[in-house]
């Protein structure tokens, strides 16, 4: 199994990036898909989930309304696209798979089936 995310880089505030993680060695369309992000030191953070059919998809309060997750089945990729970006918004972000559905938002590595390797995201001017 495999979760190789990429796109991170260097941006001012107020701009964009889109984040992709590729998966491969599982049945991609048939699990969740999250986004977590660990920011230099604090505790990992929940971003966002999308469920396996590309439907309902859900955000941390830090994010709503700029960021947006999204995935193509065909392509066992999930994105996620990152607008109006804050200096907080700073982190290393993994993408990660769940099977099952759990209400609430977790941000551990254990709590998921699947785990990726992150790319680093730095806001700043």
């Amino acid at each position: 199994v495999q979760l190789q995310a990429s796109g991170g880089g260097l941006v001012q505030p107020g701009g964009s990036l889109r984040l992709s993680c590729a998966a491969s060695g599982f049945t991609f369309s048939s699990y969740w898909m999250y986004w977590v992000r660990q920011a230099p030191g604090k505790e990992r953070e929940f971003v966002a989930g999308v469920r396996w059919s590309g439907g309902p998809s859900y955000y941390a309060d830090s994010v709503k309304g700029r960021f947006t997750i999204s995935r193509d089945n065909a392509e066992n990729t999930v994105y996620l696209q990152m607008d109006i970006l804050k200096p907080e918004d700073t982190a290393v972000y993994y993408c990660a798979a769940r099977r099952q559905f759990r209400p609430g938002s977790y941000s551990r590595p254990a709590e998921y089936d699947f785990w990726g390797r992150g790319t680093l995201v730095t806001v700043s001017s």
